[in-house]
């Protein structure tokens, strides 16, 4: 019945009754007309159908309906973010009572170009579970100012709700009724601390995206019967890998250590050994250890500490592949030509024991400005033999489409009590593409042999583009007097590539680059394999960190389901098949939402340490430009406003067409890319925001 539904709204021009489409599929008695109400009242819950207020029934495809989320902005107008699609403007008067965050519906009323507007017709989700905000006092009654300005809502908290808070603490809360139109009772869940206290800055953050940073007293139990080493029942079953040259490179500060690496040279090529911690040895389905991986979906790395998606006794302890201790893995062998294709692989479980802890900076000693630092003699060759091969894995990858878009990322370095005190680009020199190479190679040879199994798996997709979006790219990029070379109409990923190789000597780079990084569609998780568009890979999955990703230690229980055990009933695939896309849905979600907590932390720390740099000069490019203002990016990555009204000496319109500012009077103006002396006026921590003026527009007294 729910397939002849569907055809029946595809086929309408107009929304439909429950009774018009009984009487389509010939039923007249009661008895199916209430049937055929369950139906679409199970479309409806999965947004496949709209009821409207007049009662009837049409596919969302069928009409200019969306659903998404609102997102507020401090103007009087928002946004609702959409999946895979154009996010739509709504402006205040369209809102219809919906809130920042809420899930909703939105009829698009027009469209003009990409640009999308809309009016909010229904609130579907309004999830005030988790706030967070500052306790304050307010005609003696206990009132919480939201951490979130965008939530322009009141809330009060009655004092038996308070846990005993007071003013100043920060906390997270939960709304429990309405009183009136603006105004919530609400509930303290938890006290973070007072909002002076070191730390609590980034765990009132981390709180706001749902994020735990402790682990419940059902995990902390099953962690007693966690060892500590690998016992002899744990090795049967699996090759013994000990005695072969098997060492890490991380971080300095790298304590989760999930992948190995070992390489051979061989006549007509080479053998890549790529071992991962195996995870899922001992977070097992039906465990509370599981439950709290799969909930939290991925550890979330931030300016000052890590929250783990597993206890440290995991993390750090028996899972993590430290030096000179037995540890399981699930290992990738790999036989690789010298042109950098592989020729043939295996995937076993495996105990090995890393000789060695190494660390990008001193590997990048080696391979970069052949200095040996102490310790390393007897591994110099291995890792000369490593870089040869990566140069070979990477330049075939470029071949067939590898895009890099070379996009920055800041590193933020905090004092003892999580103060920002320094910024400086994140390095990323041979030894991090080295292991980058490596890993996407694990990964492609662990999704293209379970793909051809058919088996029920989670890969890692990227879609192509939008044509449009990459369209409007281009004719920005001619707006700016850049005139490309080449047909690119069809959309591959040696156009992007293409692209990026012409403007790569153009003095705006960085911004273009990332404005067509912003151009293309989010890596996400599904069941279906689309391949991943950016690697141009036609078949990809993540293996590589189980420690700190869900979906890597799914894809390592998977691996021990079907092929080690051979559990691969058909029974036992129909069950996969069943779990998996919620998995693969959650995991992207949890995964968005680690992404905006780093981003807000970053932003917030950014801001922090341009308080103490008020008043002084800097020289910037110019990363964005709205009609309000445009942003200033420093050489470290730090981004302030200059504001439409501060630029002085004429009246400054902006040009969506060109995203340029230009002087009414004398027409000059400015662009992404250029070059300007700024002064840092302002700075706030708690706004998260950074204030420039124009190095020639500036009096000296500005606050």
């Amino acid at each position: 019945m729910r397939e002849h539904i569907l055809d029946i709204l595809k086929s309408s021009d107009k929304a439909l009754s429950a009774t018009e489409i009984a009487d389509n599929l010939g039923y007249a008695d009661v008895e199916h007309l209430t049937e055929v109400l369950k139906v679409l009242n199970e479309l409806e819950e999965n947004y496949t159908v709209y009821h409207t207020n007049k009662d009837k029934y049409m596919l969302f495809s069928n009409s200019h309906l969306k659903i998404g989320t609102l997102l507020s902005t401090k103007k009087d107008f928002a946004f609702v973010d959409i999946d895979g699609d154009e996010d739509v403007f709504v402006h205040s008067s369209n809102l219809n009572g919906a809130i920042h965050k809420d899930k909703v519906i939105v009829e698009i009323t027009s469209k003009v170009g990409l640009k999308l507007e809309g009016r909010i017709v229904k609130v579907v989700d309004r999830n005030l579970d988790n706030i967070v905000g500052e306790i304050y006092y307010h005609n003696g009654r206990t009132c919480l100012k939201l951490d979130e300005e965008k939530f322009k809502i009141n809330v009060v908290i009655d004092q038996d709700k308070t846990l005993g808070a007071l003013e100043g603490h920060k906390v997270l809360a939960k709304v429990t009724n309405r009183l009136d139109k603006n105004t919530y009772r609400g509930e303290v869940l938890k006290i973070l601390g007072h909002k002076n206290d070191p730390g609590v800055d980034i765990l009132s953050i981390v709180y706001k995206y749902g994020i735990n940073d402790v682990f419940n007293e059902r995990v902390q139990e099953e962690l007693k019967s966690i060892p500590d080493h690998v016992l002899d029942e744990d090795r049967k079953g699996r090759r013994d890998l000990t005695d072969h040259m098997i060492f890490t490179i991380d971080g300095d500060d790298t304590k989760d250590i999930d992948d190995a690496i070992e390489v051979e040279k061989l006549s007509d090529g080479y053998k890549l050994g790529v071992h991962i911690a195996d995870v899922s040895y001992y977070v097992k389905e039906g465990t509370a250890l599981y439950d709290e991986a799969m909930d939290r979906g991925t550890s979330v790395y931030l300016a000052d500490r890590v929250i783990p998606m597993l206890p440290h006794k995991l993390s750090n302890g028996i899972c993590s592949l430290n030096p000179g201790v037995d540890r399981l893995a699930i290992s990738c062998v790999m036989t690789i030509d010298n042109n950098g294709n592989i020729k043939d692989y295996d995937i076993f479980p495996s105990v090995i024991r890393s000789r060695i802890q190494m660390t990008y900076k001193k590997v990048n000693k080696i391979l970069e400005e052949n200095i040996v630092p102490e310790g390393y003699e007897e591994y110099a060759d291995t890792l000369r033999t490593m870089k040869e091969l990566a140069d070979i894995l990477r330049q075939n990858k470029i071949n067939r489409g590898y895009i890099d878009f070379e996009v920055e990322e800041p590193k933020i370095i905090v004092d003892d009590e999580g103060k920002a005190i320094d910024i400086k680009v994140r390095e990323r020199g041979v030894g991090e593409k080295l292991i980058e190479d490596f890993m996407i190679a694990a990964n492609e040879a662990v999704a293209t042999y379970i793909y051809f199994l058919e088996y029920p798996f989670i890969y890692r997709v990227h879609g192509t583009p939008s044509e449009e979006k990459i369209q409007s790219f281009m004719t920005y990029i001619e707006s700016c007097g850049y005139k490309l070379t080449g047909n690119f109409k069809e959309i591959y990923p040696t156009t992007m590539q293409e692209i990026l190789r012409q403007l790569k000597d153009k003095p705006e780079f960085p911004i273009f680059s990332s404005l067509l990084l912003r151009s293309m569609r989010k890596a996400v998780y599904d069941t279906t394999n689309i391949g991943h568009f950016g690697l141009a890979s036609k078949c990809y999955t993540h293996f590589t960190s189980p420690i700190r990703r869900f979906p890597d230690t799914t894809v390592h229980r998977l691996l021990h389901k079907y092929i080690f055990d051979a559990n691969n009933s058909y029974q036992t695939l129909q069950i996969e098949e069943m779990k998996l896309p919620a998995i693969a849905e959650h995991s992207s979600q949890k995964e968005r939402d680690s992404v905006d907590c780093e981003r807000e932390v970053d932003d917030m720390k950014m801001a922090e340490y341009m308080m103490n740099h008020v008043g002084e000069e800097f020289t910037g490019m110019i990363s964005s430009i709205t009609k309000f203002g445009m942003f200033i990016m420093l050489p470290n990555l730090v981004e302030g406003l200059i504001r439409v009204e501060d630029l002085k000496g004429d009246y400054y319109m902006f040009d969506e067409s060109t995203i340029k500012l230009t002087g009414k009077k004398d027409k000059k103006g400015y662009r992404l890319g250029d070059k300007v002396e700024v002064v840092c006026t302002a700075a706030s921590k708690e706004a998260k925001t950074i204030d420039f003026v124009l190095k020639k527009d500036y009096n000296g007294n500005q606050k």
